[in-house]
């Protein structure tokens, strides 16, 4: 299933992570009836998908709203290079940030993160990420409206 280092994927692979994609609880025997496998069959191959690396993890896609975050923002970070990987680990660690990606440019780094409010965002700014050796520069937009979250991808 090797192929230069990438996951070669069949058919039977690619419609099992879609219906995954659209219901991560769906159990094995709904599954395999959807697509024509027995459950034990199914559950082996998601059980490989697992092993391989093309399922990293099960989750659920929460509305921060509904629990009370109610400021969700994008930051662009720069970084001085010395310091990204400092600077990366201890954002990452942040229960704040909820996602942390290193970006083509100058040691840019691009996150997500979610506060209660303005308040708890801005002391997130001055007491957490300014004071970061080599932050050199930050650049925040607030979401306004989403329309989409990461549900799943085409394959």
């Amino acid at each position: 299933m090797m192929n230069e280092g990438k996951i070669q994927l069949d058919e039977m692979d690619h419609q099992i992570i879609e219906l995954l994609n659209q219901n991560g609880r769906i159990s094995f025997t709904d599954l395999g009836k959807k697509v024509n496998l027995s459950r034990v069959a199914v559950q082996a191959r998601i059980q490989a998908l697992l092993e391989k690396g093309v399922i990293e993890r099960f989750t659920a896609v929460i509305n921060p709203e509904q629990i009370g975050f109610q400021v969700s923002a994008f930051f662009n970070v720069e970084v001085e290079p010395k310091n990204l990987q400092e600077v990366a680990e201890i954002l990452a660690s942040d229960p704040a940030v909820s996602s942390l990606y290193h970006m083509t440019g100058p040691s840019k780094l691009h996150m997500h993160g979610l506060f209660r409010d303005n308040r708890e965002m801005e002391e997130f700014l001055e007491k957490r990420l300014y004071p970061l050796p080599g932050i050199m520069s930050v650049d925040c937009q607030i979401l306004i409206k989403r329309y989409k979250s990461r549900i799943g991808m085409k394959l």
